[in-house]
């Protein structure tokens, strides 16, 4: 009859089969192929992107661990050859020589000091520096670490007078032999502290050349010396 309305069991008149949602009830959700807009397709839980994900992370992870250590690490600057880095150039022709017992390789007034202040280490060592024109000049360098500050200054004080004696170099107490080599302790000295080290250095020209001025020169570039006698280096 034209105009009636008809029911079909399980679908509608264009022939659709799927149940109707009941009243109230949202519609279902289409499905498709992975790909499509549906759940199951979505782009951004696809396996590409979860695997792109885990790169990112593994970039990010190790660039924050890149810049830990970067910062954790300071870069290290190259210490200076005391040997080359000032006014002269020396070249060390004895020792290293290291002990323990400064009364031992002491005379005068400074081995009886020794004898109630003891050291805890003395490094002597010989060096030849040419200054040109002739100025060949041997320096005797003794580097002296006493157990603190007070101690180290008592000893300067004492060295710096005249008449209390030194440290032995290594050519008054026959360590080191060297020919026509000149006596230190009768050229020119210098001392310095710095903390419980004190150094020592004498030093005085070859083939009698005389040139104060020129000599104290020499013995106080030598002063930095002792940064070749300590322990490491």
């Amino acid at each position: 009859m034209v105009g009636a309305n008809f029911s079909y069991p399980g679908g509608d008149a264009t022939g659709d089969t799927r149940p109707l949602p009941r009243v109230g009830q949202p519609a279902p959700r289409p499905s498709g192929p992975p790909g499509s807009s549906g759940p199951s397709g979505s782009l951004f839980r696809g396996p590409v992107f979860q695997g792109v994900g885990l790169v990112l992370v593994a970039l990010v992870s190790g660039l924050v661990w890149w810049l830990i250590r970067y910062e954790a690490e300071p870069e290290v600057q190259a210490q200076p050859d005391p040997l080359v880095s000032g006014e002269f150039k020396y070249e060390r022709v004895a020792g290293p020589a290291t002990s323990a017992d400064c009364a031992g390789n002491s005379y005068g007034e400074i081995k009886r000091w020794f004898g109630e202040h003891p050291c805890q280490r003395v490094v002597r060592a010989l060096y030849v520096t040419n200054a040109g024109e002739g100025a060949r000049a041997l320096v005797s360098v003794v580097l002296v670490t006493m157990p603190d500050p007070e101690l180290a200054a008592q000893l300067k004080a004492v060295t710096d007078t005249d008449n209390t004696g030194n440290i032995s170099d290594l050519l008054r107490d026959g360590t080191a032999n060297l020919p026509k080599a000149p006596d230190v302790a009768k050229g020119n000295y210098e001392s310095k502290v710095s903390g419980a080290e004190v150094t020592i250095v004498e030093g005085d020209f070859y083939d009698k050349h005389k040139n104060d001025q020129l000599l104290k020169r020499i013995t106080t570039d030598a002063l930095r010396l002792s940064d070749a006698l300590r322990p490491g280096t």
